[in-house]
């Protein structure tokens, strides 16, 4: 993992959980355990449990008593939610990084989060990855951008249910806070007046004031 990677969790992602006593953690993909490791030393200091999830076997990345993995699908809801519990303090999604699985996804454990509790939505941002830019890659572009576009228009329709924060630092991080206990209602797309005959004058007008 990047160094951008590491800095966007120590800086934007753990400082809010540090000290949540006996956290419950959920991390929906592993890889290399960067994020893991991380997980797993809040547990060993707060008295906490992480369960973790990958399509990958990732059993060897640690063998701390605190930690159970699963070698299945995130979406392997029925098989998943007999080994967690019922209710968490901290979701992290970095599976897969598409709009339709991102929401899947957050609907479904959404409703086990604790209210206070922290839902981490990894890769959001898709400027690092434009055609101009280093990290040039046109799944990445395309996919990060729906899948932020697909969280505002969730957030459009339960903004008095949780806080919505972001970082744009490496390929960005969704920072969502549950503050209510209400269930989630479906998303609404923002209905932007950008392409509204008010707004068309407008930019017409402002071409006419700078010629």
């Amino acid at each position: 993992m990047s160094d951008e990677y590491k800095y966007k969790l120590d800086h934007f992602l753990f400082p809010l959980i540090t000290n949540i006593p006996k956290p419950k953690i959920l991390e929906l993909g592993v890889q290399n355990g960067t994020s893991t490791h991380k997980f797993l030393e809040i547990c060993n200091k707060n008295d906490g449990y992480l369960y973790s999830v990958d399509v990958d076997d990732c059993s060897k990345v640690s063998n701390d008593s605190r930690w159970l993995f699963m070698n299945t699908r995130d979406d392997n809801f029925e098989y998943i939610k007999k080994k967690i519990p019922q209710k968490l303090d901290i979701i992290y999604l970095d599976s897969l990084h598409e709009a339709n699985h991102v929401n899947k996804i957050f609907y479904s454990y959404y409703e086990m989060l604790n209210v206070g509790g922290y839902f981490f939505i990894d890769d959001i941002s898709h400027l690092p990855y434009l055609k101009e830019n280093e990290r040039n890659n046109f799944y990445c572009e395309i996919n990060n951008k729906e899948t932020f576009e697909e969280i505002i228009g969730i957030f459009n329709n339960n903004h008095n249910l949780f806080e919505l924060n972001f970082s744009f630092k490496s390929s960005g991080l969704a920072i969502i806070k549950k503050t209510s206990p209400e269930p989630l209602k479906k998303k609404m797309n923002i209905k932007s007046r950008e392409k509204s005959l008010k707004n068309i004058l407008r930019l017409i007008w402002k071409k006419i004031k700078k010629d």
